[in-house]
């Protein structure tokens, strides 16, 4: 199985990493770059592809899910709301700014 063949990936696993990469994108961040994060994100939290056969499947482990979304709450929570608004402003910029360059290459 040459490397980058999703094959051994449950439809479940392949949907989460859907769903990861699309919120990546939705920040900013670009398509290969948000598709290699959800990746290592289902591989970190599943233990990579499921193979077949009894008694060979692990639990799966959320707590980089949990990690992130609690990361990013309590950043938000401890910043005034004009640095919240500038930090807005920064990031709608630098979207405008990629896509610009996105068209032109």
């Amino acid at each position: 199985m040459p490397r980058g063949d999703k094959s051994a990936y449950t439809d479940k696993q392949k949907r989460k990493a859907e769903h990861i990469e699309e919120g990546y994108e939705k920040r900013g961040v670009g398509h290969e770059e948000a598709e290699r994060r959800a990746w290592a994100t289902v591989n970190k939290e599943s233990g990579g592809g499921k193979k077949s056969g009894s008694g060979r499947g692990k639990k799966e482990s959320h707590a980089s899910s949990r990690k992130g979304g609690r990361k990013g709450g309590r950043a938000a929570a401890s910043r005034s709301a004009a640095e919240r608004s500038a930090s807005a402003r920064k990031a709608a910029a630098t979207r405008k700014r990629n896509a610009a360059a996105r068209k032109r290459a």
